[in-house]
């Protein structure tokens, strides 16, 4: 595996190699090829250098040498691939694009590397190429290619060496993302590496704690910011933003006391930030704030002056100086910081709504509707219906307005016409720039812009006057008559506008954090901070000159009612990330694959090649939405795993699936800082600026090979023989030593797609009348045979006269009524549909709050809703008898039910009948069912795990009211799964078969959901329209449903009813197969598996007498693979002269997992002296012990199997003959 890249060297010697043939016979052009080929000195000088040193090698100043070096190689690859007419080796371009990135050239990068993946098959196997592709997609903000780049590194190279900078980005794109579980791991496994990165110990740290904020889990993350500043040399930067971060959480939050002391509080906090940073815009801006809302309008103008003189172009700031002004009754001049406000920032609902209260309190409702209109229209507005019914209160009643104080020589429409928008600002600028070069049209437009800008100063200036002055002899002047607190008046605001603008269309913006706003009768007091601009930290280890960047970011701060979105993050470039708004201006950058290298196009159409085929461009209307348009190559094959990489299946002819990202966006840190954690910034200041993303498609290759390309036959000497082969020889072409296979890819729709009248298909039954029907070994046979995902065994409870009184509320209060008891709080909902909580729209993001109680409590509960339910049903029926039409009124309480608001229900969920103690009775009624469906069966293989797994081989127990919900899953690992309805109620299933569970994952991620950790309940809509099948059915007291391999489904309780459920593994190669690709495709997702394959594999392996040949060879496959590792690593640790020490294993010991990244552990345990001493066994895997630990001095590594034990095992398992064979 080419782990580290192509090698330089020898690239460069099949250069000159290819240089002298194209040079032979043509003597006239020797002295052009000298001056174009790399000298043995410059060779070896680039012969280490891949994507791994980006962001680690400096091109400026002393680097200088270093960038042209650089620039000379690229020259040379270019000169030589043109001289070839592209027909060179593919390892040129892979090394070409490394180049191109380093030189920070990133369109450039982005075509080599697409040529490399068209060419090399397995471009997979090479580390340093998915990392310098990840880092392009990165700055791209593609944050979903970006992401897979990444995860595929990590899959194929665990201890890539720049693996913490991958954690690190990812954590930062979780983030993003709203995924949190994610991101906290990701920082995490960055903040334990000890290998060099971009961010520092404290940088993360600090991330992790802003993340907890971003959660809303403020104590936790008040916690953390006050543990990081007990952290000794802590940079100032760093600190400055912790106290910010902790002033504006006071200012916020219920942390402390009453209103007063966390004023006090934050106003501390903000203090201490500008001691540690006095140049902060922000910590002035919130101290504004913080004195504002306690009465001290003079400190809170001074701050908020200070503000604008740091930061200089802030919405935020402007919009609060307009409140203030309003509410010192002066309507003029809050006009005039309104104006500033929505021109910084057109989007800024706050302002518009603010501005929209203004004219109402001025007799102007025609020009309050027109911005309550634009404030409705904001992303950022989460109150639109309130907006909604104002404007129309307006609407009918502004005929009636008349008197009053009138703003009506600045109507709204005045906004824009004597208000130079940013776009026009900087044409402007331009036009004045160039003169002298001007055609008679240009010079036309500058004359009116040049006499709209007077016009415009004059207006400034008037109202400068009659306001901002005239507020300098009121409340507002010094105590000491000191200087007119925004005496800069026009010249400010436009230095102020220019400014901002010339920052803002240097980069792309994040998406907002959609803050919500207060509602517009008490907004002025109160209105949210929701954009930013104001210069904060610069967390990075480089200088300015270098142009890197930090990876910091710049999030939106929350506030008491806001909703729960995902903070602004905008500090997350690569390291230059400069998109100016004319393509022209920078080349690298263009609107079109054409202008990918602008400087030579004839290059530029050899680097595109074939892989135009394979992609599509992206193009973006606007800075802030980079859509990206995929063309993927795929099979319809389920992906590779090392379960696939022997399976017998033929893979499926290949199709083209298109597909897209929606609205990835840039995150903008104009000096590569920390800068503004609280804002949003000015996103629709550069709404003209366009981006075309070229993309290279992630093709999903065949990588299910057929059963017999793979020996699986050779003796474990032959294995161990390879193995020191390897140790001494380098890397063996025997095919015992197995290549690692590509990392796993979720499966294309099936083709062809299903008509529309098939997507609803019938749910297999089968009713039993007697013990003997559920006995029937074709009963086993039907459940799990692959082409029925679900089957619903009817009457099974009759049949077989099973009590399951035993599993009822009653019951259960009787026997251990102090057992704990999950709890999610969720909202009653139609069982086909899922709103968002005001009602609005329908979405796939299916939330739940986790509590815990007891059963007594829940069944008081339970038997409370009960009764509350028969109350409403008998008040229904007396509104019924006064009404004629029923029809009506039930269509009418069906669209109120739809709208919300929703009622909130609690589902007792996860209730553990694991202990035989206390649940004797209950568990020994389930040895009743056939043997296939039993928790505890021989042929059940996670019988064989040979440990608990809760909820898995243990019944767990579910109490439900109408409108439970479990949603949507694949199983642990995708075993089958049982579960019986005690009743008395119904509950009602959905089922997709799992050939679709790649398409439900790909609904996921559009909506920016984990389809492995979040809770999602799929829109039926969405499905149908994608051609996935969904058998729906109702699960009726007595009912069996049992879920095959794989297969994905979601629940919803009809009535009151009880569940219970436990998982089972068939011993057949479908279920093994898909076991053990799910255990594969979460290490791809840094997932823990709950089922150990590995630890099962060699379990079976001792246990089972196995027939099927499918079944066999995957097995032995596994024993194979885990074999050699086993022995190449003891044998490595052997040669470092690492000791290790025998631990053996004690009856029922789990199996191990690492205890920093989640992964199985087999074998041979990387355990902390500390914890070796102490006897707690802190588990880690090797990867992660060398992280934290180079050399492994702090770590002992314990066996717990000896190799001559694990040598017999696989010597000795082999395929048993069937019973037919036999006969």
């Amino acid at each position: 595996m080419k782990s580290c890249g192509v090698s330089l060297t020898t690239a460069a010697v099949a250069f000159g190699d290819e240089a002298k043939k194209m040079a032979a016979g043509k003597a006239s052009r020797e002295s052009e090829e000298e001056s174009l080929s790399l000298t043995v000195e410059e060779r070896e000088a680039l012969g280490g250098m891949d994507s791994r040193l980006f962001g680690f090698v400096r091109l400026h100043e002393d680097g200088a040498r270093t960038k042209t070096l650089l620039g000379k190689a690229v020259h040379c690859y270019e000169s030589l691939i043109l001289k070839a007419e592209g027909k060179v080796d593919s390892d040129f371009f892979c090394q070409l694009g490394h180049f191109n990135l380093l030189l920070e050239d990133y369109s450039k990068a982005l075509s080599a590397y697409q040529r490399y993946y068209s060419l090399q098959a397995d471009y997979w196997k090479n580390a340093s190429f998915l990392y310098g592709l990840g880092l392009v997609y990165f700055y791209y903000n593609a944050f979903h290619w970006a992401i897979k780049a990444f995860q595929d590194v990590l899959y194929v190279d665990p201890s890539f060496c720049r693996a913490k900078e991958i954690h690190l980005r990812l954590g930062l794109m979780f983030k993003v993302n709203t995924d949190y579980k994610s991101s906290l791991k990701h920082f995490q496994l960055a903040l334990i590496d000890c290998n060099p990165c971009t961010l520092s110990s404290a940088e993360i740290q600090f991330h992790i704690a802003h993340l907890y904020e971003t959660q809303r889990k403020y104590h936790s993350a008040k916690e953390a910011y006050e543990q990081l500043l007990q952290m000794e040399n802590l940079p100032a930067q760093v600190k400055a933003t912790v106290l910010q971060q902790l002033g504006w959480m006071h200012h916020n939050m219920d942390l402390v006391g009453d209103n007063a002391t966390k004023e006090s509080f934050a106003i501390q906090y903000l203090q201490k930030s500008l001691e540690a940073d006095p140049n902060s815009g922000q910590s002035w801006y919130f101290l504004g704030r913080c004195y504002s809302s306690i009465g001290k309008v003079q400190d809170a103008f001074i701050s908020y002056r200070q503000s604008i003189d740091k930061s200089e172009a802030s919405a935020d700031t402007w919009c609060s100086i307009g409140v203030l002004y309003q509410q010192q009754n002066q309507p003029m001049d809050a006009l005039q910081a309104y104006i500033c406000a929505v021109q910084l920032d057109h989007g800024h609902a706050a302002a518009w709504m603010d501005l929209g209260t203004l004219y109402e309190s001025c007799n102007q409702p025609q020009d309050a509707i027109k911005c309550y209109l634009n404030a409705a229209r904001s992303k950022r507005c989460s109150n639109t219906s309130t907006l909604a019914a104002r404007i129309k209160f307006l609407q009918n009643g502004s005929d009636s307005w008349n008197g009053g104080q009138s703003l009506s020589h600045h109507p709204v429409q005045q906004v824009y016409s004597l208000c130079l928008t940013p776009q026009k600002l900087q044409h402007l600028e331009q036009l004045r720039a160039n003169r002298d070069n001007l055609n008679p049209a240009q010079k036309h437009q500058l004359e009116q812009l040049e006499s709209q800008f007077v016009l415009m100063q004059q207006m400034r200036h008037k109202e400068v006057a009659r306001g901002l002055h005239k507020s300098q002899s009121s409340c507002l002047s010094g105590p000491n008559e000191e200087q007119p607190l925004f005496s800069t008046g026009s010249a400010q605001y436009h230095q102020a506008t220019s400014t901002g603008i010339k920052k803002s269309n240097e980069h792309l913006t994040l998406p907002s954090n959609s803050v919500p706003q207060r509602d517009a009768d008490s907004h002025l007091s109160s209105h949210t901070a929701t954009s930013g601009g104001q210069q904060g930290i610069i967390f990075t280890k480089e200088s300015k000159s270098s142009k890197n960047r930090s990876l910091v970011p710049e999030t939106s701060r929350h506030t008491g009612d806001t909703s729960n979105g995902c903070a602004d993050v905008k500090g997350l470039t690569n390291h230059v990330h400069q998109l100016i708004a004319d393509a022209v201006s920078s080349p690298n950058h263009g609107d079109s694959p054409d202008l990918l290298i602008a400087d030579n196009p004839q290059l530029s159409a050899l680097l595109i090649g074939k892989a135009n085929d394979n992609v599509g461009t992206g193009t973006c209307d606007k800075v802030n939405s980079i859509h990206v348009a995929v063309h993927t190559k795929t099979d319809h094959s389920v992906a590779s795993s090392p379960s696939s990489a022997i399976s017998t299946a033929t893979p499926s002819p290949k199709s083209t699936e298109q597909t897209s990202i929606n609205s990835v966006t840039s995150l903008n840190s104009p000096h590569g800082g920390l800068h503004t954690v609280n804002g949003e910034g000015l996103e629709n200041s550069q709404s003209s600026t366009k981006v075309d993303l070229p993309l290279v498609s992630h093709r999903s290759t065949s990588q299910i090979i057929p059963s017999m390309s793979v020996s699986i036959c050779p003796s474990s000497t032959e294995v161990l023989k390879a193995c020191r082969n390897l140790g001494k020889n380098g890397l063996s072409s025997s095919c015992i030593l197995l290549d690692k296979c590509p990392p796993p890819r979720p499966p294309t729709s099936p083709y062809p797609p299903l008509p529309k009248d098939k997507l609803n298909p019938p749910t297999p039954s089968i009713y039993l009348e007697n013990k003997r029907d559920a006995f029937f070994p074709p009963l086993h046979q039907f459940c799990t045979n692959p082409k029925n995902p679900v089957t619903v065994i009817r009457g099974l409870a009759g049949a077989l006269k099973l009590d399951l009184g035993l599993f009822s509320t009653k019951t259960l209060v009787e026997a251990n009524n102090e057992h704990i008891v999950e709890v999610r709080t969720q909202l009653l909902q139609p069982a086909d549909e899922n709103w968002d909580p005001t009602g609005t729209k329908k979405i796939w993001r299916c939330e739940s709050n986790r509590s815990h109680t007891t059963i007594a409590k829940y069944a008081q509960y339970q038997a409370s809703s009960f009764q509350e339910s028969l109350r409403e049903e008998n008040e229904k029926r007396t509104q019924h008898k006064d009404h004629s039409d029923n029809e009506s009124t039930s269509s009418e309480n069906s669209g109120r039910r739809r709208k919300g608001p929703f009622k909130t229900i609690k589902f007792g969920t996860n209730i553990d009948l694991s202990d035989n103690k206390k649940w004797k009775l209950q568990l020994h009624e389930l040895t009743k069912l056939p043997a296939f469906a039993r928790v505890v069966s021989a042929g059940n293989l996670l019988s064989h795990v040979g440990h608990t797994i809760l909820g898995m081989n243990t019944v767990q127990l579910y109490m439900k009211v109408p409108g439970s919900r479990t949603p949507g899953h694949q199983e642990n690992n995708n075993f089958c799964s049982v579960n019986i309805n005690i009743g008395p109620g119904d509950c009602e299933w959905f089922v997709v078969p799992e050939d679709y569970w790649g398409v439900l994952n790909d609904f996921c991620e559009k909506n920016n959901l984990n389809f492995l950790m979040s809770s999602w309940w799929p829109n039926l809509e969405d499905l149908y329209e994608a051609n996935v099948p969904v058998y729906r059915f109702i699960q009726r007291p007595g009912d069996l449903v049992w879920i095959n391999a794989g297969t994905v489904h979601w629940v919803q309780a009809v009535g009151w009813c009880n569940n219970i459920a436990w998982n089972v593994g068939p011993l057949t190669a479908c279920q093994y197969k898909l076991a053990v690709e799910r255990y594969e495709w979460n290490k791809l997702k840094s997932v823990k598996s709950p089922v150990p394959m590995v630890h099962l594999s060699w379990n079976m392996a001792r246990n089972i007498k196995v027939s099927d040949p499918k079944l066999f060879e995957m097995i032995k496959y596994c024993l194979l693979k885990i074999l050699k590792q086993c022995q190449t690593l003891r044998e490595a640790l052997v040669a470092a002269g690492k000791e290790i020490i025998w631990h053996g294993r004690t009856n029922d010991e789990p199996a191990h997992y690492c205890s920093i990244c989640e992964v199985e552990v087999f074998n041979l345990l990387f355990v902390t002296n500390e914890s070796n001493t102490q006897k707690t066994y802190i588990v880690h895997c090797q990867d992660c012990a060398r992280k934290t630990s180079r050399s492994l001095e702090n770590f002992v590594v314990l066996e717990q199997y000896k190799m001559e034990d694990l040598i017999q095992v696989y010597d000795q398992f082999t395929l048993a003959l069937s019973l037919s064979s036999s006969s």
